[in-house]
Formats: structure tokens, sequence, C-alpha cells
């Protein structure tokens, strides 16, 4: 069965791929099992100096599987302490985190996006907390957003669930820099990062953490059972069948 995520270490930069474009990247129970996998290994070798996490396919993330979350309150309550875990682990690996992005993040694939210490996205991706439309919230995934975004940035995209193009990503802080070729823009921030003491990365990296993971620990309990109980409602039940209804039409 060929893997969800593959990774492969080059010249002291390990790179994770994102690798089931067929669902759009989405943040199934697999994929985020098979990413943490990645992210440990990643994290025990030695050689390593810093993490570039892409994709294949036009999305780097769709957000959950909603497949997945159509079954109640249980499937619900497991994926989002599942995305809780993954983010909480990108945040504290002990070499920094650079993503690649060339498409479309939508709902949790943000959140990978906001542990993320370096984001760099093409022109021609786009972004949206869409959560509100299927009758969610951006919880979970707010605890490592929340102190990178402007606060009238976060209260005009989370609550309207609009698609933004990178540039606007860039002035909002949710990514760093974008531009028409993204690996242009990666492969400097990669050759600084081989340049870096391994002790000096590990040493400095909490700093730039330390607020995203105080909202993890203070809200994460909070965040994952208001998400849970909204994947699970009525409400976003119903939306969830008739996305499935004209997917099969």
């Amino acid at each position: 069965m060929p893997e969800f995520v593959r990774s492969e270490n080059d010249d002291r930069v390990v790179t994770i791929t994102l690798d089931s474009p067929a669902n759009r990247n989405a943040l199934s129970s697999r994929l985020i099992t098979e990413f943490s996998d990645a992210l440990s290994v990643a994290a025990a070798d030695q050689t390593a100096h810093a993490v570039r996490l892409t994709h294949t396919g036009p999305a780097f993330s769709s957000g959950a599987a909603l497949d997945e979350m159509r079954g109640g309150s249980s499937p619900a309550a497991e994926g989002t302490r599942n995305l809780l875990a993954v983010i909480r682990q990108l945040l504290t690996l002990p070499i920094p985190v650079v993503a690649q992005v060339n498409g479309a993040t939508r709902a949790g694939g943000l959140g990978l996006l906001g542990a993320c210490d370096v984001v760099l996205a093409s022109t021609r991706s786009t972004f949206a907390f869409s959560e509100v439309r299927l009758g969610l919230a951006p919880a979970v995934i707010s605890l490592p957003l929340r102190p990178l975004l402007t606060a009238r940035a976060a209260s005009l995209y989370f609550l309207t669930g609009e698609t933004f193009d990178a540039v606007t990503a860039a002035q909002i802080g949710l990514v760093t820099a974008a531009g028409d070729d993204v690996g242009a823009l990666v492969q400097p921030v990669l050759d600084s990062l081989r340049r870096a003491d391994r002790q000096g990365l590990r040493e400095t990296r909490p700093l730039t953490t330390r607020d995203r993971l105080r909202a993890l620990d203070e809200e994460g309990a909070a965040m994952t059972e208001l998400s849970g109980r909204l994947f699970a409602s009525p409400v976003a039940q119903e939306h969830f069948a008739e996305f499935f209804g004209r997917k099969g039409q």
C-alpha cells in the first residue's frame, strides 16, 4: 500500500512530503499517524538541522478528513485529539520546521502551518478557515495561530471563512513570505539552517514557540472538547451529508 507520507534526509534537511493527493492531503487518521512517525524519526536524526514540510498535488492540506468525522462523537473526539498531538509534536521538535506550500490550504491544514517556524508559499497558494461554513469553529488550530495572526485578521477570516491569497497571508502573519517561485524562497532558508549549529537550533527554537505551546497547555483540552462536540453535532453532520451527496452526483 502506498505511503501517505514520505520522508528523506538530504544534506542535513529532512524533507517530509504529504503524499495523499487523491483526497487533497486531508488529515485522515492514517496520514496523521504516518506524519507523526516521520516527525519522530526526524527528531531522532542527529544529522538533521531542519525539516522541510511539503506536499504533492494541488493542496497542501484540505483539513479534516470529513469522511472519518461522519460517525458521531467518538471519531470526532479522536480526530481532534490526534490533530492537537501532532501540532504539539511539531512545536516541540528539536530542529526548526520550514513549510513549502504550493497550493490550497484549508481549515486543519492551517493548524499545521501555525506550528511551523517558517512558512513560504507560492503566489498560486490560497487559504481559508472554512470551518464556520460547516457549523464548526477553528478551535484547536486557533491555538498555534492566534499568537501569529493580527487580531483583526483572525476575526475577519475565522468568522467569514472567505478565501485569501498568499500575499494577504504574508501580510497577516500566517506565512513568512510569498513569491512566484517558492523553491527560490526556500533554498536560502534551508542553506542558512544547514550552517547553524544543532545546539544553537535546539536552544533557540523554544524561544520562538513558547507562546504557542503555552496556548496549547492552557486551552488544549477545552478546544479539543469544543471541536469534537461541533464535529459530532447534528448541524455539522448535516453539512457533511450534503457535501458527500454533492460529491456523489
